[in-house]
């Protein structure tokens, strides 16, 4: 299965750290180390299987494809200076990065998160994963989310968030994209799998500012096309002060 993560957002609710840092570069503790979100998001895929992936970024994110840059010269450094933990880490990620097949492209405008979806089109093929590269979940299983699924879970406050509302087997009923007064407090964790109906949904949406994944979705629900709801229960929102706060303690 082919992965998207998106990671061209101006990371607003990070500033101003986000300011010259992608939200997706700032760092998390993962057993011992400091790592990228992005990383261990593309770390945790390639561990399920994943091997194909297309990472779209803005303008201003070149540090990002830089980072996925495998830097030999500084891996033999680490190693003559007897740094060698550091340099083991290095160049497992490395190994990884050289085993996959790694696409950026590029989100010149910031039209939103479905906007970023759409400009991957000519590059899938079948059943694709959909990753926002600001949000960890301990407890995936990709193996769990069948073709037009997505992750949800509970929150108190769902009213920043994609809202769910879903029948007692599990499907979807209908989403709804941070809704003033919220039907559920069940919301999206943003992992899709989709097919490629997705891409011709997006384009039936009019929008104004930005094109929201969430409008792609309710089109094809409102088709006849069944979503199901994964629910899980481990999951970070790193997007934000409150969130990564939170991951920190």
């Amino acid at each position: 299965m082919q992965a998207i993560i998106t990671a061209g957002g101006l990371g607003t609710r990070m500033l101003p750290i986000s300011k010259e840092i992608p939200k997706e570069m700032l760092p998390v503790p993962i057993n011992g180390e400091l790592k990228p979100i992005i990383q261990v998001i593309f770390e945790q895929l390639y561990d399920q299987g994943v091997r194909e992936f297309i990472i779209v970024v803005s303008r201003s994110k070149r540090v990002i494809e830089d980072y996925f840059t495998p830097d030999y010269d500084f891996l033999d450094y680490l190693e003559k200076e007897g740094k060698i933990k550091q340099a083991s880490s290095l160049r497992s990620f490395y190994r990884k990065i050289e085993e996959s097949n790694i696409v950026f492209l590029t989100q010149y405008k910031q039209r939103g998160f479905g906007e970023a979806v759409l400009r991957t089109e000519p590059y899938v093929r079948g059943p694709f994963l959909v990753v926002a590269a600001d949000t960890l979940v301990f407890d995936l299983d990709i193996s769990r989310m069948p073709t037009n699924s997505f992750l949800t879970t509970e929150v108190e406050d769902p009213r920043p968030y994609g809202v769910v509302i879903t029948d007692s087997e599990g499907n979807v009923i209908d989403v709804e994209e941070k809704p003033k007064f919220p039907k559920s407090n069940l919301i999206i964790v943003p992992y899709y799998v989709f097919d490629e109906r997705i891409f011709q949904a997006l384009k039936r949406v009019h929008f104004e500012k930005e094109l929201q994944l969430t409008d792609g979705i309710r089109n094809l629900i409102k088709e006849g096309i069944t979503f199901k709801a994964i629910r899980v229960k481990d999951t970070y929102d790193l997007g934000n002060f409150d969130g990564y706060v939170n991951y920190l303690k």
